[in-house]
């Protein structure tokens, strides 16, 4: 009977499109990205890709996103806006879309799909790539998402901005600020950065959070965080 042996060579790491300092998403993969401000992670990548963005929705998201705001991170000219009448269709458009080779394509959806959907848009993204650039595929779900089988998962939500975020950064009130998390990825622990970027634009530029509240922040419920947390019993003082 024949004998494999399993290679002792590393894997070849897949390309990554890098956002900004220790924050880079696999390319020829679908990702998930959640939270109040998940459209502002979907313009990050749209600024960090190459070439046409297609951005599907549904008529219950409301209207496209606007062109001013898109401005800020990337042409508006790069962007095509599809609105699809069922969830099947939207997600068929997004296979499709990737297996043809679009650099970049955002869907919109109302709650996360289920496994079977979010693996045949993987098989679909890396098809895309076996003729030219790696296709990149994302997710937009409410709270705190959930998607089944993605390569990673990202929360991002507005922050304040402290007075001295960053070494040499501009005064608080000139900058946007965002707090980002890693709550999942298949090779990578669970991480946290504060992201700031200038009100005029430019460079995200990325400070780690502590690290030992990641983990907490990923295994708690996301209505549990809001709660106050239960304290240790009072010990009353030894008599003598």
């Amino acid at each position: 009977m024949p004998t494999h042996l399993l290679a002792r060579r590393r894997h070849k790491p897949r390309p990554a499109l890098p956002l900004t300092e220790g924050v880079a998403l696999e390319l020829a993969r679908v990702h998930e990205a959640c939270g109040p401000a998940r459209h502002s992670f979907a313009l990050w990548l749209a600024a960090a890709a190459q070439g046409p963005v297609l951005w599907l929705s549904q008529p219950q998201a409301g209207r496209p996103l606007n062109p001013d705001g898109i401005a800020d991170y990337a042409s508006p000219a790069r962007f095509l806006f599809v609105q699809t009448a069922r969830t099947e269709d939207l997600l068929w458009a997004m296979e499709d879309a990737l297996r043809g080779g679009a650099p970049l394509v955002v869907a919109e959806l109302a709650e996360p799909p289920a496994m079977t959907p979010v693996r045949r848009l993987h098989l679909a993204a890396e098809a895309g790539g076996s003729f030219g650039p790696a296709p990149l595929g994302l997710l937009l779900t409410p709270g705190h998402g959930g998607a089944q089988g993605i390569e990673s998962r990202w929360h991002l939500t507005h922050a304040p901005c402290p007075s001295s975020s960053l070494p040499g950064s501009s005064p608080a009130g000139s900058r946007l600020c965002w707090t980002l998390q890693r709550l999942r990825a298949r090779t990578l622990p669970p991480r946290s950065w504060q992201i700031t970027r200038a009100c005029t634009g430019g460079s995200l530029l990325a400070a780690p959070l502590p690290t030992g509240t990641d983990r907490q922040q990923a295994a708690r419920p996301a209505a549990s965080r809001a709660l106050p947390q239960p304290q240790p019993p009072l010990v009353a003082p030894a008599v003598p």
